[in-house]
Parts: C-alpha cells; structure tokens; sequence
C-alpha cells in the first residue's frame, strides 16, 4: 500500500510535466514525408534560393502573401521569390502545428515561422520576424509531396 501511495503522485508528476511529444502518436508516412518538405522549405527560405523552394512546389502553384496579389503558376510564383530575395534575407524555423491529410493525394499543414529579416535595399536594417502559415500539399504521380497553395501572414503587430 505504501509504494502504491507514492508511485500515484509520482506518475501523475510525471504526466504533467514531460512535453506532449512524449505521449505523441507516431508519425505516419504522410505526416513524415511532409514535415522532410517544409523542413526543406525553411532552409531554401534561409539560403535566399529559389531553385531549391520551386522544387518543392507543384506545377501549378498558387502563393497568397500579405499585402500583395497572388502569385499564380510557376513563372510567378518563382519571380515572386526571386524578388523577395533580391530585397530580404531571412532567417527563420518553422514550427509545425498541424498536418491534416484530406484524402490520400491532398493534405494541409499549419505552421507559424519565427526569426528575423534583413532589409538589403535601401536603408540596411534587421527586425523580428513571425508569420501563421497555412500549406496545401498535393502528392504527384511520382509519390512525392509538394506546395500546390501557401498563404501566410504576419503575426508580429503592425508598426506604429
């Protein structure tokens, strides 16, 4: 009775304070495989290349950015980067919050990107950096998964 009564309030210790990872399903290939790709986009948003994140898109992309019009198809989207990263540098991680497979060729996934971003044209300056980001993947013939939509938004509050 008496390690009963001790070992209840231990675990239940213990419950409470490792991390919900701890408890966490494991991941699916699904989940595995789209994780490895917004991985991939993060670094190819930190090395500025645009090779490597029109890599990662479908072959019909849409990008919605805050405050701008949406890239729509190849040429656009990778003349949106491009641009972008004639301007800024950023350096950023991604966290992942969420993947959602809709069927078994679509899926969604739910980020949020925290970091900072280097202003190179103009008057040089570095500020926080944090935007929501929501990625519609699609799975091609060729079993891999790419950006078919990405949106995203700022989450740091406008400046004053």
């Amino acid at each position: 009775m008496q390690l009963r009564t001790w070992f209840v309030p231990v675990l239940f210790a213990a419950s409470v304070a490792l991390p919900d990872a701890a408890f966490a399903a494991p991941l699916s290939d699904t989940d595995r495989a789209i994780t490895q790709q917004l991985h991939r986009y993060e670094q190819g948003l930190n090395a500025s290349d645009t090779h490597a994140i029109m890599s990662l898109y479908d072959d019909a992309p849409v990008v919605m950015a805050q405050y701008a019009p949406p890239a729509v198809g190849r040429e656009a989207v990778r003349d949106a980067y491009t641009h972008a990263f004639s301007a800024v540098r950023l350096n950023v991680r991604f966290s992942i919050d969420e993947i959602k497979p809709m069927s078994p060729d679509w899926a969604f996934a739910r980020t949020r990107s925290t970091g900072t971003i280097e202003t190179l044209t103009g008057k040089h300056a570095t500020q926080p950096e944090a935007n929501q980001e929501l990625f519609i993947l699609h799975r091609g013939a060729d079993g891999i998964w790419r950006i078919a939509r990405y949106g995203f938004s700022s989450t740091n509050p406008p400046a004053v």
